[in-house]
């Protein structure tokens, strides 16, 4: 069965006049919005800079793995257009067990976040397209995930974030920065820490081998879970078919 619902609706959202964007917010299991979201996450990840998904190995130009059939999809929908411009994906409990497990156990060894799993939420795959980076739509995003852990009654979230590889400075110097930046600020408590399948190491050396930048340009999206009081879990994974 394929369904949509709808979260926030667009009265809601339309605050700056006539020819501003209306958006509606979708939770959803519908196939087309779902292969929509794909599309668009595709389009992303293989042509915007600091990711390097291959598109001809996605088929169709899709964004697709074995875990988004088990997914709750959060999407933004602008409704002048119809188009999905956002997009989200929750992976509750019953979908983790349905799936084998977490998206972020295939990176990580998540052993030591086993006792929040009955109470755990997996959301990740955030998207949103470039010309309509205005806030809005992401915040949109995070009010509707605290509207799905309120009405599915859950009470934790984890996810992957994606630093990219390459940038200013030398190749994985963003990393080190990063890391060092969020280790000392916002690290998790220490029975709380997972362990990397594939530490970074970027052209033989590790990270603690590669300078750190003068000034480490944490990424936006982490940016915003660390102010709403993200803490990290450990060391991060190299990813090298989304360049992370």
């Amino acid at each position: 069965m394929s369904a949509a619902s709808v979260l926030i609706a667009p009265e809601q959202t339309d605050t700056s006049g006539p020819e501003s964007p209306r958006y509606t917010l979708l939770l959803t299991s519908d196939a087309d919005l779902i292969e929509a979201a794909q599309r668009l996450r595709c389009r992303v990840f293989s042509t915007e800079p600091g990711f390097s998904l291959d598109p001809a190995g996605t088929g169709g130009g899709l964004d697709a793995d074995r875990f988004d059939e088990y997914c709750d999809h959060l999407l933004v929908r602008e409704d002048r257009s119809g188009e999905v411009v956002g997009c989200y994906r929750m992976l509750p409990p019953p979908g983790a067990i349905a799936a084998g497990g977490l998206y972020t156990a295939t990176e990580f060894d998540v052993t030591a976040l086993d006792r929040l799993r009955p109470s755990m939420v997996e959301m990740g795959r955030a998207v949103v397209r470039a010309d309509h980076r205005n806030g809005a739509v992401v915040l949109m995003m995070w009010a509707g995930i605290l509207a799905y852990l309120d009405r599915c009654g859950y009470d934790h979230v984890v996810g992957c974030v994606s630093v990219p590889t390459h940038g200013e400075g030398e190749p994985g110097s963003q990393i080190r920065g990063v890391r060092d930046v969020v280790r000392a600020r916002h690290a998790a408590d220490p029975e709380l820490t997972v362990t990397p399948y594939r530490p970074v190491v970027i052209e033989g050396r590790g990270l603690d081998a590669i300078p750190p930048p003068d000034r480490p340009a944490v990424p936006p999206l982490m940016r915003g879970y660390l102010r709403l009081g993200a803490r990290i879990c450990g060391e991060p994974a190299h990813d090298p078919e989304f360049g992370v």
